[in-house]
């Protein structure tokens, strides 16, 4: 058995390391969680060109409840660094393995996908490569590279692991110029061990700390989920220490299971409660605060990065 469904033998798990585990149900999803399924033209032509450039989004290997939204509006998430991540993160619908070889004409197709879908602004994420010496530090500037010369007006967004603290891999990362820096904190310290239990909290809050540091004019990202078993007053303090590295947006979406071997969902948070977390944020200082059940890190990231660059040039006229 395998997510709660009988497994095809010749078909590769997508999480064996969790195959054995018993089945954690969730609550039934509110209306206010549900989603329509991407169809449509457009959804499909982006897929395509996926396919076509052997590229891999979020979107599909996360499962994203976005994506048919997103795709609609020609707009993905790119997924780099190949579709088999190192880790086993227990919200995570990744797959789990022993990932291939860097592909060094990613860069190239990903650049020539942009350009096709005639992006304004883009976002690069990854699988965790702990597999790499440097993490995939430098995959990922290959990547900004080729996408700002082959598109100069596409901001660029990079979405990195913590790289495990490997010399070097966030100067790397941040020698190639991306425009904002994301690295997402996914919950509060004390579910890491049972949610996020191959990375540490400290180490994820020190990475973007060090990219503020670094690259004072960046813009920098956290995203966390709630619906996990966080307390309110754990959320704050997460926002404190964001805010403490100098972190400008934050966004905060509704966790959804990815399969039954994954966490259960311990409670569907209403939509009041997540306003309240953003005003909750804005009066913490934050410059943007993207705040609601669906809300992703890459969700509306075209149209959130021009409200946090207005944001900055607001706050710059104020002083």
């Amino acid at each position: 058995m395998s997510d709660g469904m009988t497994h095809d033998p010749k078909v590769p798990l997508r999480h064996p390391e969790k195959a054995h585990r018993p089945d954690n149900p969730s609550p039934p999803k509110p209306a206010w969680i549900r989603v329509r399924a991407p169809v449509g033209a457009t959804v499909g032509a982006v897929g395509a060109l996926m396919r076509e450039g052997g590229l891999h989004t979020v979107c599909e290997e996360a499962a994203c409840p976005n994506r048919g939204e997103c795709w609609t509006r020609r707009h993905a998430a790119f997924m780099i660094l190949g579709d088999i991540c190192t880790r086993a993160c227990a919200f995570c619908n990744v797959a789990t393995g022993r990932p291939g070889p860097v592909d060094a004409g990613e860069p190239e197709r990903l650049a020539h996908s942009v350009a096709t879908l005639g992006l304004s602004h883009v976002v690069i994420t990854s699988v965790d490569r702990d597999d790499l010496p440097d993490g995939g530090a430098a995959h990922f500037a290959a990547c900004v590279r080729a996408v700002r010369e082959g598109r100069p007006a596409c901001s660029i967004e990079v979405l990195t692991p913590d790289f495990r603290g490997k010399p070097g891999a966030l100067e790397t990362v941040l020698a190639s110029a991306p425009d904002v820096f994301n690295h997402n904190l996914e919950t509060v310290p004390r579910l890491y061990p049972s949610i996020r239990p191959g990375a540490r909290y400290d180490e994820s809050l020190a990475l973007l700390a060090e990219a503020r540091r670094l690259s004072p004019d960046l813009f920098t990202k956290s995203g966390l989920m709630v619906g996990l078993g966080e307390t309110e007053v754990e959320l704050a303090h997460v926002m404190d220490d964001l805010r403490a590295a100098g972190v400008d947006f934050l966004t905060i979406g509704q966790y959804l299971q990815p399969t039954l071997k994954h966490a259960a969902v311990a409670r569907f948070v209403p939509p009041e409660e997540f306003d309240r977390y953003a005003s909750l944020a804005r009066a913490k200082g934050f410059a943007l605060v993207a705040s609601s059940p669906l809300t992703r890190s890459s969700h509306h990231a075209d149209r959130d990065f021009e409200a946090l660059r207005k944001a900055r040039q607001a706050a710059s006229l104020a002083q």
